[in-house]
């Protein structure tokens, strides 16, 4: 077996566990690699934001991930579990977990197009560090609503835990197929989530930024530049993210874990 392994290289235990995990997979006969196209299993070490920047890499090869932050909805295994986790590894005892992912499009107003990566959790239309901005809203070519907002969500379900939910969207089966779309701070009465189909194409057709200055898309948190008249294109990825379970545990006892 080959091991590839993403560590959070700002935290001091993700870099004593990638230690432990390195000297371990040694001792029992599983290779290290420096190349994620060599390897058959991926391995992230921190916490949830590294997970993402793994799936990002992660070339549909399943992913494993240790978790050395805080909540962990992605990452739920302890580096205390180290052994355990190699040995069941090696015997193939662990199940994967299939999660839909987005992709995406800004269509610039010259006709360019610019291809948004494959993003996890979410795809955010956000506005800069201050000011507001005012974009229309098109779901499969329908207007469903023009908002003037700090920005707006597309979530998929694994995504509902994290912004999503800070914003007030709503939380979903992590293995559901379905995408939410969440406002931010809308100025307006259209306030609520409205939770759509994977087969849904959206539509983020930007209309007016304050002051003219340069706004976001962010894909799993990465930053990508957009300007008043780009359009947004998002829908449901041909890529899934392929995540190992050691053990299973039901979505209610997960949430039940991490939100109190």
């Amino acid at each position: 077996m080959k091991l590839f392994i993403n560590i959070d290289d700002s935290n001091r235990l993700a870099h004593k566990t990638r230690n432990d995990l390195i000297r371990k997979s040694n001792n029992i006969g599983i290779d290290i690699v420096d190349e994620v196209k060599d390897a058959d299993i991926l391995c992230s070490i921190g916490g949830d934001g590294t997970f993402l920047k793994t799936s990002h890499l992660s070339e549909d090869k399943p992913i494993i991930g240790i978790n050395c932050g805080t909540l962990g909805y992605l990452t739920d295994v302890k580096p205390s579990e180290i052994d355990n986790v190699l040995n069941d590894l090696l015997d193939e005892n662990y199940y994967i977990e299939e999660r839909m992912m987005l992709t995406g499009q800004i269509v610039k107003a010259d006709g360019r197009i610019i291809n948004i990566p494959d993003a996890l959790n979410d795809i955010t239309v956000s506005k800069n560090t201050f000011g507001i901005i005012r974009f229309d809203c098109f779901i499969d070519s329908k207007l469903i609503n023009s908002y003037t907002a700090d920005g707006i969500i597309i979530s998929t379900p694994t995504g509902s835990t994290a912004y999503n939910l800070s914003c007030g969207g709503p939380i979903v089966d992590p293995t559901a197929s379905l995408v939410i779309l969440t406002p931010i701070a809308p100025h307006s009465i259209l306030n609520r989530s409205i939770v759509l189909s994977s087969d849904s194409v959206i539509e983020i057709q930007v209309t007016q930024i304050r002051n003219n200055s340069l706004s976001y898309v962010l894909y799993d948190g990465q930053a990508m530049e957009i300007t008043t008249g780009d359009i947004i294109r998002i829908k449901k990825s041909k890529r899934t993210a392929r995540i190992i379970k050691l053990s299973w545990q039901s979505f209610v006892e997960n949430i039940h874990q991490n939100i109190r």
